[in-house]
């Protein structure tokens, strides 16, 4: 049986507001409204012009997967196309989001994961689907080594970098503010074993604010980020300078995620208190707002965004 057609009225408007997690891939959001209308052909045309585009690859087919109807339009594709590897991949990634909303059990979810992967054993994305639910429900040697199925496939992975700092982050909140915390060497190690272009050389303002969302919600740190000294001491200085330095001399315009990054690198500067620097970013930004980290450790994320930006800009 077909799924429901989408809804009409409030539902439409209130998604015209939402985060758009397509970001700014117009390709992508063609796709993503065929497949809410039942032709997953334009999907199936998207992924094969993707090819090997590994973060690409991973950006799209999770913003697909996240449409509540993609599990059964990517039932209908298999049933077109029994050895499709991108059908199987879309229907993995679809579970795995079922899952984490509790729609479906974890144990289906892994085995549309598994089964993906066996059919196309070169791509890491079925594994980054696998990553995502074993972050969210699974223990650490299961993420870790989920994790290195990824990294084996592509070591540069940028989603899979994002998903295990944000994993680690999470670790010894208890202890409080801890220089030394794990998730900084696991950023900075990843960051420079990455090739000099490599995004990932913004991973340790991602995992500086991963942090400061955990410390906040276990109250080690003030609610608002901007009163935090999360952001101003000697080693977070340090951090912020090499990342927006990193982006002046490459500024990747072409990388699937870039504006993920830029919108951390902008909540960083803002939070440091360099209006300047951030006033570039949210330039670069433009209307391509991310919910993370606008919303740690519990804001509303379009406040937030608008209120730093307006400051950065002086339009406040």
């Amino acid at each position: 049986m077909s799924p429901p057609p989408p809804p009409l009225g409030r539902g439409r408007r209130r998604a015209a507001q939402a985060f758009d997690e397509a970001l700014d891939d117009a390709d992508l959001m063609a796709a993503r409204t065929a497949l809410v209308q039942g032709r997953w052909q334009n999907a199936r045309s998207l992924l094969v012009h993707t090819g090997d585009d590994w973060d690409r690859r991973g950006h799209r087919v999770t913003v697909l997967a996240r449409e509540s109807s993609c599990a059964a339009w990517a039932r209908e594709w298999l049933l077109a196309e029994p050895e499709s590897a991108d059908a199987a991949v879309l229907l993995a990634l679809a579970q795995v989001r079922r899952a984490l909303h509790g729609k479906a059990k974890p144990v289906h979810a892994r085995e549309a994961c598994q089964a993906a992967a066996a059919r196309a054993p070169a791509d890491p994305t079925p594994w980054l689907g696998l990553l995502m639910l074993e972050c969210a429900v699974g223990g650490d040697q299961d993420v870790v080594r989920t994790f290195e199925a990824v990294r084996g496939r592509y070591a540069d992975h940028h989603h899979a970098h994002h998903l295990m700092v944000a994993r680690l982050a999470g670790r010894r909140a208890e202890a409080g503010p801890d220089p030394l915390h794990e998730v900084y060497d696991f950023a900075n190690w990843s960051a420079e074993q990455a090739p000099a272009d490599s995004p990932l050389a913004i991973l340790p303002v991602i995992a500086h604010a991963e942090r400061y969302r955990v410390l906040a919600a276990a109250g080690h740190e003030p609610a608002d980020p901007a009163a935090s000294g999360h952001w101003t001491g000697r080693r977070a200085r340090q951090v912020m300078k090499a990342a927006f330095d990193w982006w002046l001399e490459w500024e990747l315009e072409g990388h699937p995620r870039r504006l993920i990054d830029l919108n951390f690198l902008a909540h960083a500067k803002f939070c440091e208190g360099r209006g300047a620097e951030a006033a570039a970013l949210f330039h670069r930004i433009g209307r391509h707002a991310t919910p993370a980290p606008w919303s740690y450790p519990d804001r509303d994320p379009h406040t937030a965004f608008a209120a730093a930006r307006a400051g950065a800009l002086g339009t406040a």
